[in-house]
């Protein structure tokens, strides 16, 4: 599921927490709007509530982007997914709710592949769970060719390699030196490293690509920086802004 672009213009568009800035961001509605606009891949947040269930939510709290107030590992699931995670946005979306894992999968993988992103902060006890139960549900559907995972925590990434020796890997990095980066990418046979925007070059990318590590990188949404970012030889690119990922497409087709 993990591949090098080859041109610029085949670079992975990749929707970040679906279509964040046209729908709630990591819900149904955002996932089935980044579908509409033809992305390749869905990013998406991954963690455990206190209760053992994968729900897809970014922040530790659900203060944010729910109707409802605490931390998602201290709240059950059916207490999560009662809040409404839709009206924060607009009210046109009242009634979404907090998507689990099993859910999500059975949305967007037969029409996208999926970035799961592992969130983690806790014991590495706490990290070995998430990764369980996320691989658990990924297998139950034969999808691990489908899937991506990913994290800024080398050590969930670890739990996930112990649990998954199969699951392919991208090393989620955003400080300036990336020597640690490749030296974790190596450890964990990963596909992908995934830098922030900001960070990119041709020569980190042609070192990534040197350790056979596509590079997914996050979050661009000017469609002119994103077709820069192609044309320095991002393999896949995520965006906020899906249709803005087509833009930069056809900019590309049209220096062909």
């Amino acid at each position: 599921m993990v591949r090098f672009a080859g041109k610029a213009a085949d670079f992975l568009r990749i929707g970040h927490r679906g279509a964040a800035a046209d729908a709630p961001e990591n819900t149904h509605a955002s996932f089935a709007r980044a579908l509409e606009l033809s992305v390749d891949m869905i990013e998406c947040d991954l963690q455990l509530t206190a209760d053992g269930h994968v729900v897809i939510l970014h922040d530790w709290t659900a203060d944010r982007t729910t109707s409802g107030e605490g931390a998602v590992q201290e709240l059950d699931a059916a207490v999560l997914r009662s809040f409404d995670a839709g009206a924060w946005k607009d009210a046109a979306f009242a009634g979404e709710r907090v998507p689990t894992l099993d859910e999500t999968l059975d949305q967007v993988l037969p029409a996208a592949t999926l970035n799961l992103e592992l969130k983690c902060k806790g014991p590495a006890e706490e990290g070995r769970r998430l990764a369980m139960a996320a691989v658990a549900a990924v297998r139950q559907r034969d999808a691990m060719g489908k899937v991506l995972f990913s994290s800024f925590n080398p050590e969930v990434l670890n739990e996930l390699r112990e649990v998954a020796p199969e699951a392919p890997i991208g090393v989620l990095w955003n400080q300036e030196d990336y020597s640690l980066a490749f030296e974790i990418a190596r450890h964990l046979g990963a596909s992908s490293l995934h830098p922030y925007a900001g960070h990119i070059t041709g020569e980190l990318v042609a070192t990534a690509h040197a350790a056979d590590l596509a590079v997914y990188t996050w979050t661009e949404n000017d469609p002119e920086r994103i077709a820069e970012l192609a044309e320095l030889g991002c393999d896949g690119i995520i965006s906020d802004f899906p249709a803005r990922l087509l833009e930069a497409r056809a900019i590309l087709l049209g220096r062909a």
